[in-house]
């Protein structure tokens, strides 16, 4: 396996922010379920500024596409196979990154089953989909901060950034596996955040509002929901992936070294009184 060669091992000193602090350049940034949408984005986004995407995902193919992608526009980063909710498979790929890249400076929790979650009452939630939607979007994420924590310890330095949704807030009926899942993930983040703090790792969330990405789903909103939801945000156009990457560069940086526990609402201004 070839090593790439990372010089620059950032840690937090306390001291104040200087204009690196603020860059993205030289991070090993680990995305789950980037193969596409919100996760195909960041990785596309973070390898552009001069970071090393690992974009890890179950569909390697289409893993590997993105990472071609990243390529052919000067960035660097590589695939690798993950199934998050599998412990042995969330080991195997951090240690994949450790022996490609030799540290793991952010995690991104971004995998999530919801494009192919159907819509209903929650009576009438199958057990079976109930149990795959928190393996997957909990625990799954769990097992990914575990697995990296240790390595973030040692180098003195680690961001952890997990992916919530607006809909914790606006409580929408008929996905109460999802919601329930999402919502799990800012209580983990708060607890996180007071077991790490003292290692150099802050732990935060960031809550999306309603984003379209090329991502195909079981039930699609209508162009009448999606105007409806703008129309009711601060900023009244639709949300796209690449309104998330600010906060995201930003929580991945030694400048928001004090910043943990926390989670920020990315959504025009929808849920701004929460």
């Amino acid at each position: 396996m070839t090593t790439t060669t990372l010089t620059h091992t950032p840690q937090d000193s306390g001291v104040p922010a200087s204009a690196r602090d603020f860059s993205v350049q030289e991070r090993v940034v680990l995305i789950t379920g980037a193969a596409q949408g919100i996760g195909r984005e960041l990785a596309r986004q973070f390898a552009a500024a001069g970071a090393f995407s690992v974009v890890a995902d179950l569909n390697i193919d289409k893993a590997k596409a993105v990472v071609k992608e990243i390529q052919d526009a000067g960035g660097t980063g590589f695939a690798v196979k993950v199934d998050v909710a599998d412990e042995a498979s969330v080991t195997s790929m951090v240690e994949t990154v450790m022996g490609k890249c030799g540290r793991v400076d952010v995690l991104i929790n971004n995998a999530s089953i919801f494009a192919t979650i159907e819509k209903g009452p929650f009576d009438q939630i199958p057990m079976a989909q109930w149990e795959q939607v928190l393996k997957v979007n909990v625990t799954g994420s769990y097992l990914c901060v575990r697995a990296v924590a240790a390595h973030m310890r040692t180098a003195g330095f680690g961001r952890i950034i997990n992916i919530s949704s607006d809909s914790v807030t606006r409580g929408v009926g008929n996905y109460l596996h999802y919601v329930t899942s999402k919502s799990a993930l800012i209580g983990m983040t708060n607890a996180l955040a007071r077991e790490l703090g003292g290692d150099g790792i802050t732990v935060n969330c960031v809550r999306p509002g309603m984003i379209a990405t090329e991502v195909e789903r079981t039930v699609n909103p209508t162009v009448e929901v999606r105007e409806r939801a703008a129309s009711q945000q601060c900023i009244p156009r639709g949300m796209v992936p690449t309104d998330l990457v600010g906060i995201m560069f930003f929580l991945a940086t030694p400048a928001s070294a004090f910043i943990t526990g926390q989670t920020i609402a990315c959504d025009g201004g929808y849920t701004h009184s929460s």
